[in-house]
């Protein structure tokens, strides 16, 4: 099975960008206009993000939020057959900051949203950070073969893809030595109950803890990426140094400082972010009081 998807998305990876594109605007209006695949998460988080903005505005961004959607599989479909140097210019990036603080010999934590196009965000990583070794955590897809098959294109530029179950298991031994990691921090928490909790656009959120707690842990430093998008296909990959030592920073610093980088990337780009992931999928409870860690504003009573 593997190799017959392999070879038909092999296939299609072949047409010339134009008409790749030609097609996804056709899955868009099946997406948009037909299923209208989770318009009604898509416009409930709008709406939390952006209540400033008129109905129209939203919808104007949700819109261009599906275009953009649709576009991110089609180029990881496209990833199958492109050169090296088509990518180049298709992906920028300045991951030198990462390979400066591993000349330092510091390990170097990243964190990003899910922003589009994240895998070509994830290539670009393996491409260009070269001074230390580079690790990402991935939740395999259900199907073997598009599992394998995603795998195989994460790994192009010689990253080190983990199984997050696998990872919980050698993470010790992987950090023994130093290391950079790549981490979506804006993943739900498993439980709301053990995560930080602060607002995110003025409504509580949990965040995952991870991030943070292995970065104190190992003293990494911390690197923030956003993934601005040039044009139709084309993205450069920013990064910005949020400190050379983890441990050296309070509770909460690094989480609340990545929420504020992140808010700050939305409303500038709201359509580049994926607004089917139901972050406000949790309610805020009194018992979490403890985990709250925003200074900005106090915890809801």
């Amino acid at each position: 099975m593997y190799y017959i998807i392999y070879g038909l998305l092999y296939l299609f990876s072949l047409l010339p960008f134009p008409v790749i594109y030609f097609i996804g605007d056709g899955i868009y209006a099946l997406v948009y206009y037909v299923f209208g695949y989770r318009k009604m998460v898509v416009m409930k988080n709008l709406l939390i993000a952006f209540p400033e903005k008129t109905a129209r505005e939203r919808k104007k961004i949700s819109k261009q939020f599906y275009h953009n959607l649709v576009d991110t599989f089609l180029e990881i479909i496209k990833t199958l057959s492109m050169s090296e140097k088509t990518f180049a210019k298709r992906c920028t990036s300045n991951y030198e900051i990462v390979n400066e603080m591993a000349r330092k010999g510091k390990s170097v934590q990243l964190l990003s949203g899910h922003q589009f196009n994240w895998e070509y965000g994830s290539l670009a990583m393996s491409r260009d950070i070269k001074a230390v070794p580079y690790y990402a955590v991935y939740i395999p897809i259900e199907n073997r073969a598009m599992s394998r098959l995603f795998l195989n294109l994460r790994q192009k530029y010689g990253a080190k893809f983990i199984d997050a179950t696998e990872f919980r298991r050698i993470k010790e031994e992987l950090f023994k030595n130093q290391f950079s990691i790549a981490l979506a921090a804006d993943q739900n928490p498993g439980g709301p109950s053990t995560a930080f909790w602060q607002n995110f656009f003025n409504k509580p959120v949990p965040f995952i803890t991870g991030p943070e707690l292995r970065s104190i842990q190992y003293n990494t430093a911390v690197v923030f990426v956003r993934s601005r998008r040039i044009k139709r296909g084309y993205y450069d990959c920013e990064c910005t140094l949020f400190t050379e030592n983890a441990a050296s920073t309070s509770k909460g610093e690094i989480t609340c400082g990545f929420r504020d980088f992140l808010e700050n990337v939305l409303r500038e780009e709201p359509d580049n972010y994926l607004w089917t992931h139901r972050r406000w999928k949790w309610d805020y409870k009194q018992e979490y009081k403890e985990r709250w860690i925003d200074e900005k504003m106090p915890a809801p009573e």
